[in-house]
Protein backbone atom coordinates (compact mmCIF):
# COMPACT_ATOMS: atom_id res chain seq x y z
CA UNK A 1 0.00 0.00 0.00
CA UNK A 2 1.20 3.20 -1.07
CA UNK A 3 2.34 6.01 1.25
CA UNK A 4 0.87 9.36 1.49
CA UNK A 5 3.69 12.09 1.24
CA UNK A 6 3.17 14.52 3.94
CA UNK A 7 2.43 17.88 2.73
CA UNK A 8 5.34 19.93 2.26
CA UNK A 9 4.88 23.31 5.01
CA UNK A 10 7.50 25.42 3.85
CA UNK A 11 6.14 24.83 0.26
CA UNK A 12 2.63 25.47 1.49
CA UNK A 13 4.02 28.72 3.50
CA UNK A 14 5.75 29.79 0.76
CA UNK A 15 2.51 29.90 -1.50
CA UNK A 16 0.64 31.35 0.55
CA UNK A 17 3.53 34.24 0.87
CA UNK A 18 3.16 34.96 -2.62
CA UNK A 19 -0.36 35.13 -3.31
CA UNK A 20 -0.52 37.10 -0.58
CA UNK A 21 2.30 39.53 -1.64
CA UNK A 22 0.33 39.41 -5.55
CA UNK A 23 -3.11 40.18 -3.70
CA UNK A 24 -1.60 43.29 -2.23
CA UNK A 25 -0.69 44.98 -5.21
CA UNK A 26 -3.50 43.88 -7.28
CA UNK A 27 -5.56 45.16 -5.00
CA UNK A 28 -3.58 48.89 -4.35
CA UNK A 29 -4.16 49.17 -8.22
CA UNK A 30 -7.71 48.51 -8.20
CA UNK A 31 -8.88 49.93 -4.64
CA UNK A 32 -6.25 52.77 -3.86
CA UNK A 33 -4.03 52.56 -1.02
CA UNK A 34 -7.40 54.06 1.34
CA UNK A 35 -9.59 51.52 0.56
CA UNK A 36 -6.84 48.52 0.42
CA UNK A 37 -7.35 46.57 3.71
CA UNK A 38 -6.33 42.81 5.27
CA UNK A 39 -9.51 41.22 4.50
CA UNK A 40 -9.49 42.34 0.81
CA UNK A 41 -6.06 40.96 0.87
CA UNK A 42 -6.82 38.04 2.34
CA UNK A 43 -9.83 37.22 0.60
CA UNK A 44 -8.14 37.74 -2.79
CA UNK A 45 -5.71 35.51 -1.80
CA UNK A 46 -7.27 32.48 -0.54
CA UNK A 47 -5.99 32.76 3.19
CA UNK A 48 -7.32 33.62 6.47
CA UNK A 49 -6.28 37.23 7.72
CA UNK A 50 -4.74 35.69 10.93
CA UNK A 51 -2.11 34.06 8.50
CA UNK A 52 -1.25 37.70 6.92
CA UNK A 53 -1.43 39.34 10.36
CA UNK A 54 1.16 36.42 11.69
CA UNK A 55 4.08 37.25 9.14
CA UNK A 56 2.80 41.56 8.92
CA UNK A 57 1.84 43.98 11.41
CA UNK A 58 -0.25 45.83 9.03
CA UNK A 59 -1.55 46.18 5.23
CA UNK A 60 1.42 49.09 4.71
CA UNK A 61 4.17 46.13 5.23
CA UNK A 62 2.48 43.78 3.04
CA UNK A 63 2.45 46.41 0.65
CA UNK A 64 6.30 46.77 1.15
CA UNK A 65 7.38 43.47 0.57
CA UNK A 66 5.49 43.19 -1.68
CA UNK A 67 7.36 46.11 -3.76
CA UNK A 68 10.39 44.50 -2.67
CA UNK A 69 9.47 41.19 -4.59
CA UNK A 70 8.62 43.12 -7.55
CA UNK A 71 11.58 44.98 -7.79
CA UNK A 72 13.51 41.44 -7.11
CA UNK A 73 11.46 40.06 -9.88
CA UNK A 74 12.16 42.60 -12.32
CA UNK A 75 15.83 42.60 -11.85
CA UNK A 76 15.81 38.46 -12.03
CA UNK A 77 13.13 39.14 -15.64
CA UNK A 78 15.78 41.24 -17.01
CA UNK A 79 14.01 44.47 -16.77
CA UNK A 80 16.10 46.16 -14.57
CA UNK A 81 19.68 44.97 -15.51
CA UNK A 82 21.91 47.09 -13.50
CA UNK A 83 23.22 50.76 -13.80
CA UNK A 84 25.46 50.87 -16.90
CA UNK A 85 28.78 52.36 -16.69
CA UNK A 86 29.58 52.57 -20.38
CA UNK A 87 32.20 55.49 -19.85
CA UNK A 88 29.36 58.00 -21.26
CA UNK A 89 27.90 59.20 -18.24
CA UNK A 90 25.13 61.00 -20.00
CA UNK A 91 23.73 58.00 -21.69
CA UNK A 92 24.09 56.20 -18.83
CA UNK A 93 21.98 58.40 -16.83
CA UNK A 94 19.48 59.40 -19.97
CA UNK A 95 18.77 55.52 -19.84
CA UNK A 96 18.50 55.01 -16.51
CA UNK A 97 16.08 57.94 -15.42
CA UNK A 98 13.77 57.10 -18.86
CA UNK A 99 13.50 53.58 -17.20
CA UNK A 100 12.30 54.87 -14.00
CA UNK A 101 9.94 57.34 -15.70
CA UNK A 102 8.83 53.88 -17.21
CA UNK A 103 7.96 52.65 -14.14
CA UNK A 104 6.27 56.10 -12.54
CA UNK A 105 3.75 55.30 -15.89
CA UNK A 106 3.42 51.48 -14.80
CA UNK A 107 0.61 50.90 -12.50
CA UNK A 108 2.74 47.31 -11.14
CA UNK A 109 5.19 49.97 -9.66
CA UNK A 110 3.50 53.41 -9.81
CA UNK A 111 0.39 52.23 -7.72
CA UNK A 112 2.54 50.84 -4.37
CA UNK A 113 4.99 53.38 -4.78
CA UNK A 114 2.77 56.04 -4.34
CA UNK A 115 0.91 54.26 -1.66
CA UNK A 116 3.98 53.91 0.42
CA UNK A 117 5.27 57.49 -0.11
CA UNK A 118 2.21 58.70 1.14
CA UNK A 119 1.91 56.48 4.26
CA UNK A 120 5.40 56.77 4.74
CA UNK A 121 4.63 60.63 5.41
CA UNK A 122 2.33 60.24 8.13
CA UNK A 123 4.17 56.83 9.80
CA UNK A 124 7.73 57.96 10.49
CA UNK A 125 8.29 54.14 11.08
CA UNK A 126 7.35 52.96 7.57
CA UNK A 127 8.87 56.06 6.13
CA UNK A 128 12.19 54.62 7.68
CA UNK A 129 11.31 51.15 6.58
CA UNK A 130 10.78 52.22 3.20
CA UNK A 131 13.67 54.69 2.36
CA UNK A 132 16.05 52.12 3.80
CA UNK A 133 15.01 48.95 2.13
CA UNK A 134 13.62 49.88 -1.30
CA UNK A 135 14.83 53.71 -1.73
CA UNK A 136 18.33 53.78 -0.68
CA UNK A 137 19.81 50.92 -2.04
CA UNK A 138 18.07 52.74 -5.64
CA UNK A 139 20.29 56.16 -4.21
CA UNK A 140 22.97 53.84 -4.05
CA UNK A 141 23.26 53.22 -7.66
CA UNK A 142 23.32 56.53 -8.39
CA UNK A 143 26.00 57.19 -6.10
CA UNK A 144 28.30 55.12 -7.06
CA UNK A 145 27.82 55.91 -10.88
CA UNK A 146 28.77 59.58 -9.89
CA UNK A 147 31.95 58.63 -7.62
CA UNK A 148 32.69 56.79 -11.12
CA UNK A 149 32.60 59.75 -12.85
CA UNK A 150 34.16 61.93 -10.24
CA UNK A 151 37.35 59.72 -9.83
CA UNK A 152 37.38 59.06 -14.09
CA UNK A 153 37.74 63.28 -14.11
CA UNK A 154 34.27 63.47 -16.01
CA UNK A 155 32.24 65.78 -13.19
CA UNK A 156 34.40 68.21 -10.90
CA UNK A 157 36.51 66.59 -7.50
CA UNK A 158 34.46 68.43 -5.20
CA UNK A 159 31.15 66.76 -6.68
CA UNK A 160 29.38 65.19 -3.57
CA UNK A 161 28.03 62.21 -5.29
CA UNK A 162 24.76 61.78 -2.75
CA UNK A 163 23.94 65.75 -3.78
CA UNK A 164 24.16 65.04 -7.13
CA UNK A 165 21.79 62.41 -6.93
CA UNK A 166 19.34 64.14 -5.36
CA UNK A 167 19.75 67.04 -7.77
CA UNK A 168 19.03 64.29 -10.79
CA UNK A 169 16.48 62.46 -9.12
CA UNK A 170 14.36 64.93 -6.50
CA UNK A 171 12.91 66.95 -9.26
CA UNK A 172 11.85 64.10 -11.30
CA UNK A 173 9.99 62.66 -8.22
CA UNK A 174 8.68 66.35 -7.20
CA UNK A 175 7.17 65.96 -10.73
CA UNK A 176 5.68 62.66 -10.52
CA UNK A 177 4.06 63.21 -6.39
CA UNK A 178 2.56 66.60 -7.52
CA UNK A 179 1.29 65.64 -11.07
CA UNK A 180 2.10 69.28 -11.92
CA UNK A 181 2.96 68.07 -15.69
CA UNK A 182 3.19 64.97 -17.70
CA UNK A 183 6.82 62.60 -16.80
CA UNK A 184 8.59 62.36 -20.16
CA UNK A 185 12.05 61.10 -21.44
CA UNK A 186 12.49 64.07 -23.10
CA UNK A 187 12.10 65.90 -19.59
CA UNK A 188 14.44 62.89 -18.07
CA UNK A 189 16.99 63.80 -20.82
CA UNK A 190 17.08 67.59 -20.27
CA UNK A 191 17.30 66.91 -16.13
CA UNK A 192 20.50 64.88 -16.84
CA UNK A 193 21.92 67.52 -19.35
CA UNK A 194 20.97 70.44 -16.72
CA UNK A 195 22.26 68.69 -13.66
CA UNK A 196 25.59 67.43 -15.83
CA UNK A 197 26.25 71.42 -17.14
CA UNK A 198 26.07 72.11 -13.45
CA UNK A 199 28.51 69.04 -12.40
CA UNK A 200 31.07 69.74 -14.99
CA UNK A 201 34.95 70.44 -14.33
CA UNK A 202 36.03 73.95 -14.47
CA UNK A 203 38.06 74.52 -17.84
CA UNK A 204 41.59 75.07 -16.92
CA UNK A 205 42.66 78.90 -15.99
CA UNK A 206 45.35 80.11 -18.72
CA UNK A 207 47.89 81.93 -16.96
CA UNK A 208 49.11 85.83 -17.43
CA UNK A 209 51.48 84.51 -19.50
CA UNK A 210 49.94 81.39 -21.27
Amino acid sequence: MAQKTAPDAARRSERSRRAILDASLALVVELGYNKLTVEAIAARAGVGKQTIYRWWPSKADVLLDASLALAEHAAEAGEWEGFPDTGDLAADLKLVLRATVDEFGDDRFEAPARALTAAGATDPELGERFTRKLLEPQLGLYEARFLAAREAGQISADVDPRTATELLVGPLTHRWLLRTRPLTHEYADSLVDLVLRALRPEPPTLSAHG
